[in-house]
């Protein structure tokens, strides 16, 4: 079976402030993306990976690689003005396969296991998300903030990635929004829309977004628990 991820990594990273974009940033003396990198390298289950980052970056990104010694097939792509738009840039460049896994370069924190996992039923349901129930209380709010309702706690969930999804669905999806000009959140929102079910595959609180110096901090902490263990 041919699994190809996309690996997002174009954003320029305004929250988090610097010179560097927020994918280069280090964590534990390695750069974000590089430690995203390598569980995909150590996933069995991954055939290809195409690294999607901005224009400017691809020399860096392909020296960085050549520094890791990546030992799946990997590409290098640009990525474009939105996080979709990057995604899609990243699927064009695949002429065809079985299974497309989207992951954000900024969660480095992934695990081989969870990759696993969102195969195993993608295969049998054709589209998943990871994620994990909602601990806080969830409120909608107006425009002037005053709370509209309070949301049930029990069937909410907070998306992370990987989002995985067989490569025709995928395709159609995103076939679908532009040719409506309809620009999602995230790729399973554009799946939702062709009328197709997406399965929750469950996720780690431990599998955080990288975006602002706060989450620096916590990642560094994530890192030492694991390496202590």
């Amino acid at each position: 079976m041919n699994i190809i991820a996309l690996i997002p990594a174009a954003g320029a990273g305004k929250r988090m402030g610097g010179d560097r974009n927020k994918q280069y940033l280090e964590v534990g003396g390695k750069p974000i993306l590089a430690h995203t990198l390598d569980i995909f390298d150590r996933c069995d289950a991954v055939s290809e990976v195409c690294l999607i980052v901005p224009e400017d970056d691809c020399a860096y990104a392909c020296e960085m690689l050549d520094n890791m010694r990546f030992t799946k097939p990997v590409k290098v792509i640009p990525g474009g003005k939105e996080r979709q738009d990057s995604v899609r840039n990243g699927l064009n460049s695949i002429y065809h396969c079985d299974i497309v896994m989207v992951h954000d370069g900024v969660r480095p924190f992934v695990t081989v296991d969870i990759l696993n996992r969102c195969v195993e039923e993608t295969i049998l349901c054709g589209a998943t998300v990871v994620a994990v129930p909602a601990k806080d209380t969830i409120k909608s709010v107006d425009e002037d903030r005053n709370v509209i309702e309070t949301l049930e706690r029990k069937r909410l969930w907070q998306v992370q990635t990987p989002q995985t999804f067989r490569y025709e669905i995928l395709k159609e999806a995103f076939k679908k929004a532009y040719e409506e000009g309809f620009y999602g959140t995230d790729e399973a929102m554009l799946v939702e829309r062709l009328g197709h079910k997406v399965k929750v595959v469950d996720g780690d609180y431990r599998n955080i977004k990288i975006t602002t110096p706060d989450d620096l901090i916590i990642a560094e902490a994530i890192l030492k628990s694991r390496e202590a263990k």
